[in-house]
């Protein structure tokens, strides 16, 4: 079974930026789309942005304008590029696949602390 793991987090400053991987231990084209999901303590972890086979992109509206998704396709590898980052944006990133688009989850990783101060 395909195994996902997040990686890129870290601490910054409102206003700044990181970029999150999420690594596929096999072909990450074996998935009809794959997602980054965020979970704060005491909350459920929601979808934010998904990328499709072929490079369709969805993002949740908070993120649209400052969050985007890609794939590499030859590294087995999402990104996710997050610019102007801010204290709600602080969370635990993860990655999997997309419910929506057919796909079951595969198990979830331990994620990427993603941490915003103002």
């Amino acid at each position: 079974q395909v195994r996902l793991v997040e990686s890129g987090g870290g601490s910054v400053q409102a206003g700044g930026s990181l970029r999150l991987s999420c690594e596929a231990s096999g072909s990450i084209l074996s998935f009809n789309a794959v997602g980054w999901y965020r979970q704060v303590p005491g909350k459920q972890r929601d979808l934010i942005a998904a990328i499709t086979r072929d490079d369709r992109q969805n993002y949740e509206r908070s993120v649209k304008e400052r969050f985007t998704i890609s794939r590499d396709n030859a590294r087995n590898t999402v990104y996710l590029q997050m610019h102007n980052l801010q204290p709600e944006d602080t969370a635990v990133y993860y990655c999997n696949t997309v419910r929506a688009y057919g796909d079951y989850y595969v198990p979830w990783g331990q994620g990427t602390q993603v941490t915003v101060s103002s």
